[in-house]
Parts: C-alpha cells; structure tokens; sequence
C-alpha cells in the first residue's frame, strides 16, 4: 500500500456540481459517468406533480429515493426503498408529493410514444424490510441486487464505529454513496453529500471512524492483497 503506482480512490463531492432541468419540475445533477458514457450516476429532484415523459430502458436502473414518493405504472418508491428498472423496461415516472433520487443508469433512455407498452414491470426492494447479513466483525450488508453474468452487485452497508474492511484491490470498480456517518480510505473521508468512487485496481483500506450507512455499486469483484 505504501508504493506511488496504487491507483487511489476518487471522491466527488456533489453540492460543488450544477443542477441542469431536464423538464418543467424536473432537475438533474449528473454526478458521475463512464467516459463512454454506459454508466452514469445522478440525482433527480422532481416538484410536487412533476413527471418523466413516457421512455424504455435500453440497459437498466437502480433508482434510491431519498426523500419523497416516486411513482411509475407499475410500483411505488418510497424512502429508503430502490426502484429496479430492467432491460426494456417501459413507463412514465412522476411523484405527487416531490421527491429526490439517487439513480445509476447503465445503458440508455429511449424516448417513446405516450401510448407505448411492453418490456418487464420495475419492481421495488424494500431495503427496510431486509435482514442484514454479516460480512465481517462490524460490517452488515443487504444485499439486494445481482446480474452474476455481467459481474455486477449492489448493497446497503453499515459499518458499526471502528469497523474497517482490510486491504483488497478491486477487479472491476464501485460507486459508493453515503447516506449517514464517514467512511475513508487513503484518499480521504467519504461524508453524506459525496461519493466514492474506485476505478479498476485502486487498492484501498476501508474504515469507518464513527459508524456509517451507504450504498454501494459493484462492478466486479475485489480480492485481498
């Protein structure tokens, strides 16, 4: 860990980035993305009544509400739930009492006729209804999404205070977003209001001084080094 050649994490820090409005009541902050842009991360922000215009996922999203109620035809999210709309999946979005979202996006948004149909319904996990599963002394997760062909995973992680996941080198990346409490590595802390980021092979120690809960993508795996 102590060579100049690790590849470090990335922290990003949200307020320092724009909201752009994608339709009337709707705003965006892109927070991350691929440079070919077949991942983005971003915030949605939507007013009371505000809506989606009718669209097909091209790839698929995992959609955390952070506050609000979000509304599709099939489901309603609510906070501290994740919405999952798979490959194809075709609807309209609003929320009658306005909401903001955390929302990763792989592959596309294709714009459709207000009538169009077809693909498989979004569905809902209810992360506060979910067990937790220890990974380490200290470490809790729930996991709650996935696509074991496409090497991808995503979890809820608690650190209790002083808890601290050992030195592991990652094969792919992840996206991490703090919803409470700290989390650091050699490139410094991860607080609400910033993401993490580790690219393929940053190598890293993770910790967590006072207790934290974040949500964590995983592209990959990681092995100990």
């Amino acid at each position: 860990m102590a060579t100049t050649d690790v590849i470090r994490s990335q922290l990003i820090d949200i307020a320092s980035l724009d909201w752009a409005e994608m339709l009337p009541g709707v705003l965006a902050r892109r927070v991350w993305a691929d440079p070919d842009g077949s991942r983005v991360a971003l915030f949605i922000r939507f007013a009371p009544g505000a809506a989606l215009t009718r669209h097909a996922h091209r790839g698929d999203e995992l959609a955390y509400v952070l506050e609000g109620t979000v509304v599709d035809d099939f489901s309603t999210i609510m906070p501290g739930t994740v919405g999952y709309r798979p490959d194809g999946c075709t609807h309209t979005v609003s929320s009658p009492t306005g909401a903001t979202v955390f929302a990763v996006i792989t592959g596309s948004i294709e714009g459709v006729e207000s009538g169009a149909t077809g693909g498989p319904e979004s569905r809902v996990f209810d992360l506060p209804s979910m067990g937790w599963s220890d990974l380490r002394p200290g470490v809790k997760a729930k996991p709650f999404f996935a696509d074991r062909a496409a090497g991808r995973s995503a979890s809820l992680v608690r650190f209790e205070a002083g808890a601290e996941l050992p030195a592991h080198r990652h094969e792919g990346s992840e996206l991490v977003f703090v919803i409470e409490g700290t989390v650091e590595d050699e490139a410094g802390a991860v607080r609400p209001g910033m993401l993490g980021f580790r690219p393929d092979g940053c190598a890293h120690t993770v910790r967590s001084p006072n207790g934290a809960t974040a949500l964590a993508f995983l592209w990959g795996g990681v092995a100990p080094i």
